[in-house]
């Protein structure tokens, strides 16, 4: 049988576990087990430090897409850029004319006969109000800040350019 080597420098730690003396020479105590020690009401009482659920990462946000199709209503104003002459409406006819289409698109109308009824930009009058797919800096900075914003089959409200106002469907 291996009997341990004893340090003196122990001598408390044996005798708070029972034992008599930390002799280096002693003989090796018997077999059998020492009662079991109750734990104290101090012991019991205290909960045992848990370690904290690591923090959730935050939800990343949706990267912005390169590029997106969109197709739009323009509303004219007597005195916007490129407005068709026969335009005769006021900045504030227009924008009450735009809030109608955002209305109406907004309740599910289809969008491209609010195309056909109250479009006034010519270009896109043939392809339906499609301005196709363009980058972020590919339209002045409103439409493209509004239309980079909306969901996939989202309407804007009318957004003010130097064009008049628009009320965009993002397409994809």
């Amino acid at each position: 049988m291996l009997r341990p080597r004893i340090l003196l420098g122990f001598a408390p730690f044996f005798l708070a576990l029972g034992c008599d003396e930390p002799a280096a020479n002693a003989p090796a105590k018997s077999a059998e087990a020492p009662p079991p020690k109750t734990p104290s009401a101090a012991s019991v009482a205290a909960p045992m430090p848990t370690e904290a659920a690591p923090a959730k990462a935050p939800d990343k946000p949706a990267e912005k897409p390169e590029s997106i199709a969109a197709q739009h209503v323009l509303v004219a104003f007597k005195g916007a850029k490129n407005a068709p002459a026969t335009v005769k409406r006021s900045k504030d006819e227009a924008k009450k004319r735009a809030e109608e289409v955002a209305t109406k698109a907004k309740a599910g109308e289809d969008f491209t006969a609010l195309v056909k009824e109250y479009s006034d930009d010519a270009a896109t009058l043939d392809r339906l109000g499609s301005v196709g797919k363009f980058k972020a800096d590919g339209m002045v900075k409103p439409f493209s800040d509004a239309a980079f914003a909306l969901k996939v089959d989202g309407t804007s409200d009318p957004v003010e350019t130097p064009f008049g106002f628009h009320v965009i469907r993002r397409n994809q």
